[in-house]
């Protein structure tokens, strides 16, 4: 399901937000948990007990989570790099899954100076796929008023990744010509709106039934690759952004200027001990040696890139695209959809369905 942006665009209907919980509720609660990596078919719905928080954490009363592409990899263990980075080497270090959220801070840890019990927030947090979870203070901001708690929830992890990629990484321009791969999935929805508000000239690339939605997003020009070949040699780009792409760097090199800049976000391809990490590394290898910029990146989980992107959520220049959505306990059918490539922009979990907008 598809969301126009008159859809996106409706803000929360309810006037009043201050009756949200402000005192620590009692366990357990429910959640999304998975004892083993492995598919959706690991993940389970439980009751457990209610997290605690550290010093620097507050507790959230999770209305709506997000789903993504590093959510997938925290559930799978894959590629292996993830099990190395500290996420757990022979099963997932936190069971409760879930990186995107927004809700009622509820509890703040005794070193928070930033939030207080009753403000709604969103950004990442450590296990969204629950009525409660802990959030470090620096991974959250305010969540804007104009957005739903829905809206909210898919905002963080993909929209801080695009303008990271765009503009710390890229540093993209006004009049350059942005090429973006993946233009319809989590990180290039927000990719194409972006660099549109930053005044560049954007081709979004996608497939035959995602087109009119790559367009709905401002895209100036769309391109099938079910049909077209972005690296056919008729246009050049100043920066490309690869999101979750294929394509070999020779190819990615060949659509792009002479001094242009390349950007590799992620990759889907790959053996299950680097996944695509290969291209990246060849990509860097290479940059020194030609004049065209071959880069790529991790993104940085921090409040300061998440307020930058508020900034864009509440002028209405960049508006949250949710294909799908999906109750608490339909998590792992969500999670199916994602790995079957079947979500277009974000995927949303309703965590607590009385309290949504219900369209």
């Amino acid at each position: 399901m598809q969301t126009t942006r008159d859809q996106m665009s409706t803000t929360d209907p309810r006037s009043d937000n201050s009756l949200a919980s402000t005192k620590k509720p009692n366990s357990p609660m429910q959640a999304i948990v998975q004892d083993r990596f492995g598919s959706a078919d690991m993940l389970q719905f439980e009751t457990v007990e209610q997290p605690t928080i550290d010093d620097d954490e507050v507790l959230i009363e999770v209305h709506a989570a997000g789903v993504d592409r590093g959510t997938e990899h925290l559930m799978t263990g894959l590629p292996y790099l993830i099990r190395l980075a500290g996420y757990g080497v022979t099963k997932p270090k936190n069971r409760t899954l879930g990186l995107d959220v927004s809700g009622v801070v509820i509890e703040v840890g005794a070193a928070v100076t930033r939030f207080s019990p009753g403000d709604e927030v969103f950004g990442i947090s450590n296990g969204s796929f629950a009525l409660y979870a802990a959030a470090a203070e620096d991974k959250l901001a305010l969540k804007p008023a104009n957005l739903t708690f829905e809206q909210a929830a898919v905002a963080a992890v993909s929209g801080i990744t695009a303008l990271q990629a765009l503009t710390d990484v890229g540093n993209v321009q006004p009049g350059q010509r942005v090429l973006v791969l993946g233009a319809s999935g989590g990180v290039g929805s927000y990719a194409v709106q972006l660099a549109k508000a930053l005044g560049a000239d954007v081709t979004g690339v996608a497939s035959t039934s995602k087109l009119d939605l790559v367009r709905s997003l401002g895209a100036d020009h769309v391109i099938d690759y079910t049909h077209a070949d972005f690296a056919d040699g008729n246009i050049r780009y100043d920066l490309i952004l690869d999101i979750g792409g294929r394509s070999g760097v020779s190819r990615l090199r060949s659509a792009l200027t002479p001094d242009g800049t390349l950007v590799i976000v992620g990759g889907e391809d790959g053996n299950r001990f680097t996944g695509g990490v290969g291209r990246q590394v060849r990509a860097m290898a290479l940059s020194p040696f030609v004049g065209q910029r071959l880069t790529t990146f991790i993104g940085t989980e921090h409040f300061s890139f998440i307020e930058r992107l508020a900034e864009f959520l509440v002028s209405g220049s960049v508006v949250p695209v949710i294909g799908q959505w999906f109750e608490l306990n339909d998590v792992p059918h969500a999670m199916r959809q994602l790995a079957a490539g079947n979500a277009s922009g974000k995927t949303a979990i309703i965590v607590r369905p009385a309290d949504q907008d219900r369209r």
